[in-house]
């Protein structure tokens, strides 16, 4: 069975950082396709950070650029946000997701997850003074 577990999200300042990580199970984050993405209230999900099949390109939401970095850790099966330098507009609910899948950027998937295969319950992200 697979399961995504995101965990690291809370309530950080504006100009706060925050680590999401997303451990994975039932199978091996080695060469998948993997990614972040945020919903915030009244709007559509959106790609932050996501990497593809055996880290061949990688893409940030413009807004998030030299601030977030995805990474994952094969030994640990767990991928990381690393969110730094945080604004009020980062906030929402940042959901992980991830499969073997072999499709590059070219099919837009990095922009709101269409089709990939399993994804974390979601972890809430709130930056306010």
């Amino acid at each position: 069975q697979v399961q995504l577990v995101e965990s690291g999200g809370g309530l950080v300042q504006p100009g706060g950082s925050l680590r999401l990580s997303c451990a994975v199970s039932g199978f091996s984050l080695e060469h998948a396709r993997i990614g972040w993405f945020r919903q915030a209230p009244g709007k559509e999900r959106v790609g932050v950070a996501c990497i593809s099949n055996r880290d061949i390109a990688t893409y940030y939401l413009d807004s998030v650029k030299g601030r977030f970095t995805i990474s994952r850790d094969n030994a640990k099966n767990t991928m990381y946000l690393q969110m730094n330098n945080l604004k009020p507009e980062d906030a929402g609910v940042y959901y992980c997701a991830a499969d073997q899948k072999v499709m590059d950027f070219r099919s837009g998937w990095y922009r709101g997850g269409a089709n990939l295969d399993y994804w974390g319950k979601g972890t809430v992200v709130t930056v306010s003074s």
